[in-house]
């Protein structure tokens, strides 16, 4: 879940809480897939805004909200299933999206949680640690962790800090740049 500046609640449904007990409990779904969804601030309506992903999971703005991420995690349940990091632009009323294309794609294992720098760059978890990408999509450096990782985030008195939760760690590691505020 993020949260735009115009107060607009993003989220994330992929399922995984209702599809075994490992994550919750399982039972049947609600609803017909697993879906990317946008909470009006003003009326509290919430409006699907992506529907042809496998199983979308981490998402995060750019600096300047005019750009949405999100990773889908769908090779957790088939083989040929997307592992990647999508790019959406933002309508310039904030409520809707085009676009789409792949961003990146994971090399190890699946990109989860993430988050993005004030420079635009994506800093994402992996199976080997957390991954970093320029705007681009261009892959520029790895933070190796000895366990896979779930999720990051930037923190700390000056917001320089990352913190990484792997499977049964945390981690921090001191950067050369900031959290982006929004998303």
């Amino acid at each position: 879940m993020v949260v735009k500046s115009d107060d607009s609640i993003w989220f994330t449904d992929p399922a995984y809480g209702v599809e075994t007990d490992l994550e919750g409990e399982k039972q049947p779904r609600e609803i017909d897939g697993c879906h990317v969804y946008r909470v009006d601030p003003s009326s509290g309506e919430v409006e699907r805004v992506i529907d042809d992903m496998a199983r979308p999971n981490g998402l995060a703005f750019s600096p300047d909200e005019s750009l949405l991420y999100v990773s889908d995690t769908g090779s957790t349940h088939a083989a040929d299933a997307p592992r990647h990091i999508r790019r959406f632009k933002v309508s310039s009323d904030g409520r809707s999206l085009s676009g789409g294309e792949a961003f990146a794609e994971s090399s190890s294992g699946q990109f989860d949680g993430f988050r993005v720098d004030v420079e635009g760059r994506i800093w994402t978890s992996t199976g080997e640690g957390v991954h970093v990408y320029y705007p681009d999509g261009a892959l520029i450096g790895k933070v190796l962790i000895p366990e896979i990782v779930a999720n990051v985030t930037f923190g700390g008195t000056k917001g320089n800090k990352l913190f990484i939760l792997g499977t049964t760690s945390l981690y921090a590691v001191l950067t050369m740049t900031k959290g982006c505020k929004v998303g």
